[in-house]
């Protein structure tokens, strides 16, 4: 190539590169500055829960320089932490950070989206909505009442809560003062039990108080912060009413609509992130409160097999009842349980082999 024409060539690819260059910054800046507010179903005082309402707004911004704002707000700052669906779909705020199970009185199905009795884990449910048809089951529910959803958060298994006295028999639920939410609570009335479904900023006061005998939240490292083990010595586990609870952001359609597609790409990309996050901080900070609690007087106990069993027979027993009382759940109860079926199959083969043997295991315990 003759000196002439490289230069000529040469001086077209500068060009060309500094226009991109100058370009990049005029495509930033064409997109419109936005704030939102999204109200949380938490208090401040949950780093976890609402932490992670705080780590969308912050991410999100990063992914938009800047330009897409939101603002998350604790429960009761704007509405109360059981009212976060209903502020969305009003429209009085734009989206909201909850678990889809406080909403049952609207609908049963939208447990379904959160968490079920004897239902899926944190990677059963992830796999459910993301590739085994749960996001599409649960659009058109969601739908009826002007929002979308993501996944944004999960807590895992939970602990089956605080009681002032011990829990030996399926009689000793009988009559007992119990703050569950969803459908866990309908499920344990058929056992006698008086469920009493408040926001978590509001259990403490009540139980010490004594106006609820028992309480259950999420798990160790949450429990210690709202000082439930202050007013209540036993721990009971598992929570078979959330095997792995799905939090959703809920945003309003409509505002969805008007929203530009990065946007929503980083929306939705921050939710996603969100619910990896919070599961992994949860398994880090659970097993150091635990040893606190233990180490501090709380005693741990597990539910016997006796009220496991009356328990899971009446969850299936309300099940059935649920199909007349809401359309959605006759719609996506059947698929569900099928894929949660399958799930459970695959899981006993390799996984809870192996989660079954390592956990027992003495061979490798305290060695390096």
């Amino acid at each position: 190539m003759k000196r002439r024409e490289f230069l000529k060539k040469a001086g077209l690819g500068v060009a060309a590169g500094s226009a991109a260059a100058v370009a990049a910054p005029a495509i930033a800046q064409s997109q419109p500055t936005i704030t939102w507010r999204m109200t949380a179903s938490w208090p401040k005082s949950l780093d976890t829960l609402f932490g992670g309402a705080e780590f969308i707004g912050k991410r999100v911004a990063e992914m938009t320089d800047g330009k897409f704002q939101i603002r998350a707000f604790a429960a009761g700052e704007i509405v109360p932490g059981l009212q976060v669906l209903d502020a969305v779909q009003a429209g009085t705020v734009e989206l909201g950070h909850t678990v889809m199970y406080y909403y049952i009185g609207k609908d049963p199905a939208f447990a379904l989206a959160g968490a079920v009795p004897f239902g899926m884990n944190f990677r059963q449910m992830n796999a459910w909505w993301y590739y085994g048809g749960g996001a599409e089951a649960c659009a058109p529910l969601f739908k009826d009442y002007g929002c979308i959803a993501f996944p944004a958060g999960n807590t895992g298994t939970q602990m089956g809560g605080w009681y002032r006295k011990e829990i030996k028999t399926v009689a000793d639920l009988k009559g007992l003062k119990f703050r569950i939410g969803g459908i866990a609570g309908q499920v344990l009335a058929k056992l006698g039990v008086v469920p009493q479904q408040i926001a978590g900023g509001d259990v403490y006061p009540a139980l010490e108080k004594g106006t609820i005998d028992a309480a259950e939240w999420v798990g160790p490292y949450d429990d210690e912060k709202l000082g439930f083990n202050k007013v209540a010595q036993y721990y009971y586990y598992p929570a078979w009413w959330e095997g792995g609870p799905m939090l959703h952001v809920l945003v309003n359609q409509k505002k969805w609509s008007e929203l530009p597609k990065a946007y929503q790409a980083a929306l939705e990309t921050a939710c996603g992130e969100a619910n990896v996050r919070m599961m992994a901080q949860y398994d880090v900070k659970n097993p150091e409160a635990l040893r606190r609690l233990v180490a501090s007087g709380t005693k741990l106990r597990p539910f016997s097999k006796a009220i496991m069993e009356a328990c899971e027979k009446a969850a299936y027993d309300l099940y059935g009842e649920l199909s007349a009382k809401s359309a959605h759940w006759k719609r996506m109860y059947p698929d569900w349980k099928k894929f949660r079926d399958e799930e459970f199959l695959w899981f006993r083969v390799a996984e809870n082999a192996y989660d079954s043997y390592v956990l027992h295991s003495r061979v490798g315990a305290g060695k390096k």
